[in-house]
């Protein structure tokens, strides 16, 4: 759904011009100082890009699904510290309150965090909760008008800057699985530590670590839209629309490296003519401009029904697990279509491009667990018929 056609356009060519003149000149600076210059951090949060999808009541743009997927493929042009710096506030940062909420809530934090002041976070995945989402360990217990945190949380985007934490807890001592799991939103202080960011195969500049909650005592206003035991049905609704998100973000570092990798084989000459010219090379770009198609029309139906109201688990889902892999594909082959100096770093910057988007087939489900999902929810869509 592009509510209006004029600035949804004008916002999507801020959005590649800041990415091509701004951002790709940055890239190596980024990646070799793993931090992104303060003055572009202020940049975007003029800009307003730390609310895409934060209701215009709140400060925010209010995007449509529609209209978030087609700026997140914009954004992710680009190296990937530019999407976890922005996206993650806007997307699993926020959504928990956006989704669920109570207006207390919403008017708490949302104006905040849609303008950049504060960055937002998710913290789920725990050592033994990582694929098994709902095995989650940390616990909160009820203590007159507050309740105290404690555990763990491991591999959380953004944790190390973060300034509130969306947080996943157990709240009904004994419960297993999804049940007696509540959602909270937690300001850095007392209590909550986290530690020093990993030194990481990729993703140089965005910042990823463990959080801590040790006696973290946090008030009852807090508990996300003031019920216990419904956090999980809360995380779900994020990570449905954060799918189809993450399915845009890997779509646009693929699009990147295909015009890398083209621009590369048209210019360099092996046996009297363009690399370009050799019909195996066309086929990797034919494959890959195929892929990427693909992945950007499902993505892009996917959304549309999300903003018709239709329930998207299972295409997010298969979104997720198309984009991911197929993003990998491309980065395969424009190492390929470089050689040499597409695995050297002093020659391209498709080495780092390669490093950065292996995550993709891990984080928000692993491949492995979208198509057992994917799989499970087609089962039970043809036994109900």
């Amino acid at each position: 759904m592009i509510r209006d056609n004029a600035s949804t356009l004008a916002l999507l060519g801020d959005i590649r011009s800041f990415v091509r003149e701004r951002w790709h000149p940055l890239e190596e600076q980024v990646s070799r100082e793993n931090d992104i210059p303060p003055d572009v951090v202020d940049e975007l949060r003029r800009k307003g890009w730390f609310g895409w999808s934060i209701p215009e009541a709140y400060g925010g743009l209010g995007l449509t699904t529609e209209e978030l997927v087609l700026c997140a493929m914009e954004l992710s042009q680009s190296s990937v510290a530019l999407r976890a710096r922005v996206g993650t506030n806007t997307g699993i940062g926020s959504e928990a309150l956006v989704a669920d909420g109570t207006e207390e809530q919403k008017q708490r934090w949302l104006p905040r965090m849609a303008t950049g002041e504060l960055t937002g976070c998710l913290a789920l995945t725990e050592i033994e909760a990582g694929s098994q989402a709902s095995n989650v360990q940390t616990f909160a217990r009820r203590d007159g008008d507050h309740y105290i945190l404690n555990g763990s949380k491991r591999f959380i985007t953004n944790a190390p800057v973060a300034d509130v934490f969306t947080v996943i807890a157990r709240t009904e001592e004994g419960s297993k699985g999804s049940e007696g799991v509540s959602a909270f939103l937690v300001e850095r202080g007392p209590g909550l530590t986290t530690g020093e960011p990993y030194r990481m195969m990729g993703q140089e500049g965005s910042f990823v670590s463990d959080v801590h909650f040790k006696e973290c005592r946090v008030h009852a206003s807090q508990l996300i839209g003031g019920r216990e035991g419904v956090g999980f049905q809360t995380v779900m609704k994020v990570l449905n629309k954060q799918r189809l998100h993450l399915a845009a973000l890997c779509t646009g570092p693929a699009i990147r490296m295909l015009d890398l990798a083209i621009a590369h084989t048209s210019q360099r000459s092996q046996f009297g003519q363009a690399v370009s010219d050799f019909q195996l090379v066309q086929a990797m770009i034919a494959d890959s401009r195929t892929e990427i198609f693909a992945a950007r029309s499902m993505i892009l139906e996917a959304a549309r029904a999300r903003d018709r109201g239709e329930d998207v688990a299972m295409p997010a889902s298969m979104c997720k697990y198309f984009a991911s892999e197929m993003c990998g594909r491309v980065a395969d082959r424009a190492v390929q279509m470089f050689g040499g100096s597409g695995y050297v770093a002093n020659f391209s910057p498709i080495e780092r491009y390669y490093r950065d988007v292996r995550l993709f087939r891990l984080y928000e489900g692993t491949s492995q667990i979208h198509q057992l999902n994917i799989a499970k929810l087609a089962l039970r869509e043809a036994g109900a018929k």
